[in-house]
């Protein structure tokens, strides 16, 4: 007979966390689980996604370790459920369980338990702005874990000092903290909790002074550590990093799958404050791109989620014309970023500070961009770092042009886009090379302009930039081509899948503006999150359908599935979802930016509008990239499309 509790410790050890839960679960209900037990699987519920049985179970633990006597068992119990409580924005319950523990411990002999209380107070000291507060408080931590044992309290206290010093100015010391917290986290001897936030805190710190290089191993290190250790939420957080990064590094659609992913991860340990940063990183891109309403809906809900999303938000607000309310928005954030007790953060305000430097030389205030310019300076010598001095560079150009002063304006921005093409931030390297060819053309150099000019949209263009390639073809007077000068662009392979509600204009008419709007809402909801769990890139949106691009066609094919059994499963449990028809085909095609043009995915269309109610309609071409059917197909059979010449073959997918 299989011995359920000891199945669930194993697992447990083994971070085999549903295995964990299942066999924990049934030894709990023949009443077997001591309090240590309940706390094992209130742990494993927690990194089993499912937080509110987490929460209940550690409840019990905290209870039975009262009964038991246990004051030290009990209060780590009770800063368990707290911390719980903080990253899912339950404050004031954060706040109750925190003083029970403290209280608990107050005559308890020293212990493990009081390291994890320092670290919530070194914690709680710099979220309030004192950081020479929070240092002494990470000392005092750090000499508590030594002496108790702790390592993991130590290094997390530790990595909390190094995020401390590096607020204060103090990087390079703050640094060599981080790398060795973060050295120990990987090593695999800290609790997997204090590893996953050591890994948090590394990365951000890293991301924080510019040093991308180091946030880039460390963000490869710590994924490779979340995958070993089945760390099933915290990739999320990571995800996030990830997908910044990349978003940085020109790879926009890559970074929007990986961030929309971290929404579904972290909603489901309910991290508020991870998923608000996620929409934001969202946000950022749809900016980038030019999608000024998708930018606009993520920072709204990132807003909503406690983020303060800038400067994005104040970069939106300048983008649409709103040049005072832009100005008011960064000036708040720049505000907010000074800190309490004298501190300032430098990190935070050498982000904001640009959109400041834009905005205010879209409103004519040359003294305030001064002033926004000299305070970048500043901070880009502090940290040192090209991410900086660059922004910098391009920033002090950008005013040297306000004050129409574009000769000296010129070998300063020539530099700055240089440094961040060595930097490998296309984007950034891209609008300071149209700063540079406005420079020239002040000059009076329209030839050298011209050059740099078309060299910034073929840039542009291929990151799919749509609202700066416009910028550029008024500069050039509406001759982007540039006398012949042939552009860039990718041809590529994929599976292009369609999507679209039958019926839709029936449907919006029986139902109504309100419930209509509702419904669409759900349904963009539940395919946007098929499309992120199978690496789909949404390509467009238009109005009731998607379409959807795949690297795979597997991939494709199960999202489409995946889909139609979402809207199935919908219909069963709450009486209605639209039905959906979707086709697919893999062909090659010409991306330019985020979109896809060619005869292929004008093929996958008309699959996809020849396909019944809830049909799934694939191509023969699809079927066979995607390899050995995973699902039953109908027999197959030839299609003329509309604006095809030749007929296509086609199989329906039985999803159900």
């Amino acid at each position: 007979m299989i011995d359920t509790l000891e199945t669930g410790r194993d697992a447990v050890r083994r971070h085999a966390w549903s295995e964990a839960v299942e066999a924990l679960t049934a030894a709990d209900h023949d009443g077997r689980l001591t309090p240590d037990d309940l706390s094992l699987l209130g742990n494993a519920l927690w990194w089993s996604a499912r937080p509110d049985e987490a929460y209940e179970t550690l409840e019990r633990a905290f209870a039975a370790f009262s009964e038991a006597d246990r004051p030290i068992d009990a209060a780590g119990a009770a800063l368990q459920i707290a911390y719980n409580a903080f990253r899912s924005h339950a404050e004031p319950v954060g706040m109750g369980w925190l003083a029970r523990a403290q209280r608990l411990l107050a005559d308890a002999p020293e212990s493990w338990a009081h390291a994890w209380l320092g670290v919530f107070n070194t914690l709680g000291a710099l979220m309030q702005g004192h950081i020479d507060a929070g240092l002494e408080a990470a000392g005092e931590t750090m000499e508590v874990a030594r002496r108790t044992g702790n390592d993991s309290a130590l290094f997390q206290a530790m990595s909390f000092r190094g995020m401390a010093n590096v607020f204060a100015g103090n990087v390079q010391q703050g640094l060599a903290d981080i790398d060795e917290a973060a050295a120990a986290a990987s090593s695999g001897q800290l609790e997997l909790r204090a590893a996953s936030d050591i890994y948090c805190n590394t990365i951000s710190a890293c991301r924080n002074v510019g040093d991308l290089a180091r946030a880039s191993q460390w963000a490869a290190e710590g994924e490779r550590f979340m995958l070993r250790e089945g760390a099933g939420g915290y990739p999320g957080i990571c995800r996030v990093h990830r997908a910044e990064l990349k978003m940085l590094h020109g790879q926009w659609s890559e970074a929007e799958v990986e961030a929309r992913q971290a929404c579904v991860e972290l909603e489901r340990f309910r991290l508020l404050d991870g998923v608000g940063y996620a929409r934001y990183q969202i946000g950022e891109i749809r900016l980038r791109m030019g999608d000024l309403d998708g930018a606009a809906e993520a920072f709204d809900s990132a807003y909503e989620l406690g983020h303060d999303a800038q400067p994005g938000l104040a970069l939106l607000q300048l983008a649409r014309g709103e040049i005072a309310d832009a100005g008011k928005s960064i000036d708040r954030a720049l505000a907010a970023a000074a800190g309490s007790g004298g501190t300032t953060d430098k990190g935070t305000r050498g982000r904001l500070l640009p959109a400041k430097v834009e905005i205010a030389l879209a409103g004519g205030d040359l003294e305030a961009a001064r002033l926004a310019v000299d305070e970048l300076e500043t901070i880009a010598t502090d940290f040192g770092q090209p991410f900086y001095q660059a922004g910098a560079l391009t920033a002090r150009g950008e005013l040297l042009l306000g004050q129409e002063r574009a000769a000296e304006a010129s070998p300063v921005l020539g530099q700055s886009w240089r440094l961040w093409q060595t930097s490998d931030l296309p984007y950034e390297s891209a609008r300071a090379r149209l700063h540079y060819a406005e420079a020239l053309a002040a000059e009076g150099d329209s030839a050298t302009a011209r050059r740099d000019y078309l060299a910034a949209r073929a840039t542009f263009e291929r990151l799919g930039a749509a609202l700066d390639v416009q910028r550029v073809d008024v500069l050039l007077g509406g001759d982007p081509a540039g006398a012949g000068v042939a552009r860039p662009a990718d041809r590529v392979t994929r599976t292009f899948m369609f999507t679209d509600i039958v019926t839709s204009t029936d449907l919006l008419e029986a139902m109504g503006d309100e419930a209509w709007t509702e419904i669409l809402g759900w349904h963009d909801r539940a395919l946007r999150a098929a499309f992120v769990e199978h690496r789909g890139d949404e390509v467009s949106h238009t109005g009731d359908g998607f379409f959807v691009a795949f690297e795979r066609a597997v991939d494709g094919i199960d999202c489409a599935v995946d889909i139609q059994r979402r809207l199935g499963r919908h219909r069963r449990e709450h009486g209605f979802a639209p039905f959906v028809r979707i086709g697919l085909h893999t062909a090659e095609a010409t991306r330019r930016g985020r979109n896809y043009a060619g005869g292929g995915v004008h093929v996958a269309a008309r699959i996809g509008g020849a396909a019944a109610k809830d049909e799934i309609l694939v191509s023969l071409t699809a079927l066979d990239a995607a390899g050995p059917p995973r699902f039953g197909l109908s027999e197959p059979r030839s299609m003329a499309l509309k604006g095809v010449r030749e007929p296509i073959g086609v199989r329906a997918v039985d999803w159900r």
